[in-house]
Parts: structure tokens; sequence; C-alpha cells
């Protein structure tokens, strides 16, 4: 997680908030499974919406892939009664926006706009939310098909060295794996996506019952429970999507290395280890190794290869835990001239000193210090918030997770730190990318292109 001074300063602005986070909020749920949480904020005449959908690119399957994301586009295309680009229109000239993420878990939809505006966002979202396909065409497809291949060549193909996250990915998970294939998924599966097997992704995963829905703002309770049964009480409960099932990959026993070229400067390294999923015992001490390593000016790589030795431009290091596993990844970046095996060579003498002892009382301290502060002043705005109590009950099974989150942290020991370094952070057990200056690689298809089908006659939208 990003750390700012700012987030600092928020947290120790709000001293009783930080010894106790606490979010009011209600929570009632639909008859057809629809899971709706309140949270009650009138510091100004704005109401936030988010959209958890249960779906992202690990449910999908091999040669079938950047469905999840495909939606986080075509959801914004137009449905029943909401003419392409009308929603936009209308939240906007509401004083609002909408926007979506993707993940491997996860697609998650936010619209804002002004308090009295309520009504008419529920409206929209419930016509998207079930209207979707009634406007779903093969120019439709083909269009947000190209928008996102084009969003791919600005992410990954065309940013200096933006191919890094998607060989690492493929690298550190086996095939077949949801998480060997990136979110925005392979060329050749968006290239032969039809509108059928798009459709039925749709159908299977956007229903009631595999979505959570939280209004946050300036709102009342009782208010938000009438007009979301109103709009969203006739949608009709599906079957839980059957998902892929995967086994636990067998260990990395070998380090897997990996080198190539980009049209930059200066080489990059990345190292990253396979680690436990998030809402886990051991995702807290990893955190706190990666904020130690790699972390701010004070980490021990920032000093050692930037501060002291001044061979590297920039260093990061992180753990991200998600449904079925986590990535420990450290990145750093060389200066003109320097060899990026010494880069190699240094990262993996700290990360075996953490892994030998225990780091002292006073560094875990400060990164513990910082995970807080960042922490706390993440639940200021009012929409991040919403974000998070929407993560915490998918994801952590518990929506009262916030105190329980931040107690978990504060209990990390030195000794855990230095136990699931030594655990999980072995040189065997990692992936090591090296990219140098050079030219840029063409992507080599991971997966064997599916025949393209002909397309199928247009239909007609509904007036």
């Amino acid at each position: 997680m990003t750390r700012l001074i700012v987030f600092l300063i928020l947290a120790l602005a709000t001293p009783a908030f930080a010894e106790e986070p606490k979010i009011n909020y209600e929570k009632f749920e639909l008859a057809n499974g629809l899971k709706v949480y309140v949270i009650e904020d009138h510091k100004a005449p704005t109401v936030y919406e988010v959209l958890w959908f249960q779906v992202g690119s690990k449910d999908e399957v091999a040669n079938r892939t950047g469905f999840a994301h495909l939606f986080e586009h075509l959801m914004f295309k137009g449905s029943t009664h909401l003419p392409d680009g009308l929603m936009d229109r209308l939240l906007e000239g509401a004083g609002g926006w909408s926007n979506a993420f993707t993940s491997s878990d996860m697609t998650v939809y936010q619209n804002v706009a002004g308090s009295n505006f309520l009504e008419q966002m529920l409206w929209m979202e419930a016509d998207r939310f079930v209207g979707l396909l009634d406007t779903f065409d093969q120019a439709k497809l083909d269009n947000q098909r190209d928008v996102v291949l084009n969003e791919r060549r600005q992410s990954y193909e065309n940013r200096p060295y933006g191919m890094s996250g998607l060989l690492i990915q493929e690298a550190l998970w086996p095939k077949g794996h949801g998480y060997h294939w990136s979110t925005i998924g392979y060329v050749p599966d968006l290239q032969a996506a039809a509108v059928p097997d798009v459709a039925a992704f749709f159908k299977k995963y956007y229903v009631p019952n595999n979505a959570t829905l939280v209004i946050a703002g300036d709102v009342k309770v009782d208010n938000v429970k009438k007009l979301v049964e109103k709009y969203f009480g006739w949608i009709p409960r599906a079957p839980a999507p059957a998902r892929p099932h995967y086994k636990t990959p067998a260990p990395i026993t070998k380090e897997i290395v990996i080198n190539t070229t980009d049209d930059v400067q200066v080489p990059r390294v990345y190292l990253a280890w396979r680690g436990p999923a998030g809402f886990t015992a051991e995702e807290p001490a990893l955190d706190a190794a990666a904020a130690i390593l790699g972390e701010g000016k004070s980490s021990r790589l920032y000093k050692r290869l930037v501060y002291d030795e001044k061979i590297a431009q920039d260093v990061s290091a992180g753990f991200h835990g998600k449904t079925l596993a986590g990535t420990f990844q450290i990145v750093v970046t060389a200066k003109p001239g320097v060899d990026p095996q010494r880069l190699i060579k240094e990262i993996t003498e700290e990360v075996a000193k953490i892994s030998a002892t225990a780091p002292d009382a006073k560094e875990l301290e400060r990164a513990q210090n910082s995970q807080e502060a960042s922490f706390l002043a993440g639940l200021e705005p009012t929409l991040q918030r919403a974000i998070l109590l929407a993560s915490y009950d998918v994801l952590a099974k518990d929506p009262d997770y916030f105190s329980k989150d931040l107690s978990r942290r504060r209990a990390v020991t030195t000794d855990q730190v230095r136990a699931v370094a030594a655990k999980y952070l072995a040189p065997s057990a990692r992936v090591t990318l090296t990219i140098r200056p050079g030219k840029k690689p063409a992507e080599k298809p991971a997966t064997k292109p599916a025949t393209k089908p002909a397309p199928t006659p247009a239909k007609q939208e509904k007036k």
C-alpha cells in the first residue's frame, strides 16, 4: 500500500478514531440474496454506491480469458432503458461520475452523485444489472474488444517495463491456474470471444446472490431500504455460480530466471514469490516484512541500494494477498551502468538477513506505524469506506473486520516477521525477472487461439 505523509497527519489528527475504528452501518438482505449495507455520512450532500460482484479473472477458463474485465467496459455501453452514454451524462449532470475496476477476484462498480439523485442512481444500476444483454450484440462486442485491446497495448505492450507483470504471473503460477493469466486476458482469447460465450459468462456471475451493494453518504437507511427493494427486489435469485476449482500448485523448488529486453534506458529487476491468501494469519507479518525491506526511504533496501551504494534509482516491496494465494514482490531500478546481477545479489543478501535474524523492535514499530497511518487515513473518504466494507463482507466474511484488521497488524512480532521471511522468501522459491535495455519483444501467445466465430447478426436495441 502507498504511504503518504498526509496519511500520517490525518491519522494523528484523529486519535480517538485511531484507537478503535468502527464503521456504523445497517445491513439487510433481499429475498433474492443481494446483500446491502448502508453507511450514513451527512458531511456532504453526496451519495456513493458500490456494487461488488464476486467474479474476476480467476473465474475464467483457459482460452476464454479477459471476460471479467470485458464487462467492466460493457456495463457502461447501454442497457434496456439506458442508451449508450446516457448513464454517464445523467450522473455528470447530477455532479457525479462513475467508474469500475476488475482484478483476479472481483469486479466493482462505483457511482457518485448528489444525494438527491439516489433513486435515479439505483434505477440505472438495476437497469444495467438485468438489462445489459437486451442490447448486447456483435457490434458492441467488437467495439469494446477493440477498446480492451487498445488498453492492453497502452498498459502492457507499449509501456516501459509493461510486460513485467504478465511475465511474472505466468511464471509464478502454472498453466491452467486462475492466477496464471492477467485480468486483461490474452489477445487470441479476446479476438476469438463470441457473443454467446460472453453472454453466458454474464448470466452466470451477474446475479443478485453473487453481489454486495453498499450505499454510503447523505442518505437515510429507511429510504435506501425502500428504494433498493423497489429496484432490485424483483430480480430473481439464480443458482450459485459454479466456479473453476484449482489444485494447490506444487511449490517452486528451483529459481525461475527470466531475462528479456525492452525499449528502456536502464535495467530493472523483479523478484517475486508465492505467499498465503489474504486475510490469513501470516499476511500481516509479510506486509511488515515488505515495509521493512522496501517501503520508504528508511527501508533496508532503499538505504543500501539508493542512499549508501548509489546503484539503484528506486526500490519498492509489497505483499498482496488474494483469494487463493498471494504474491510478495521486490522491484529495483538500476542506475545507468549498473549490472542488474549486482542488484539481485544484494537484494538476496538483505532478504537472507531478515530471514535469519528478527528485525529490531524499533524497525518493526516504524513499519507498523506507517501501515496504521495509511489504514486509518484510508477510512476518511466515504467512498473508500464503502469499498472496504464490501471487501470485508466478501473476502474476510466479516463486515465488522475494521478493528480486527488493525489489531492483527498491531500484534505482529519481530520473530513472526523473521519466520514468514524464512518460510516464503527463499531464493529457490522465487521468480527473478531482469529487463535490460534493448528491443521490445513481441508477446508469444500463451494459449492456443480458438477459431473466431462468424459474426452474428446485429440485434436491434429496445426503444
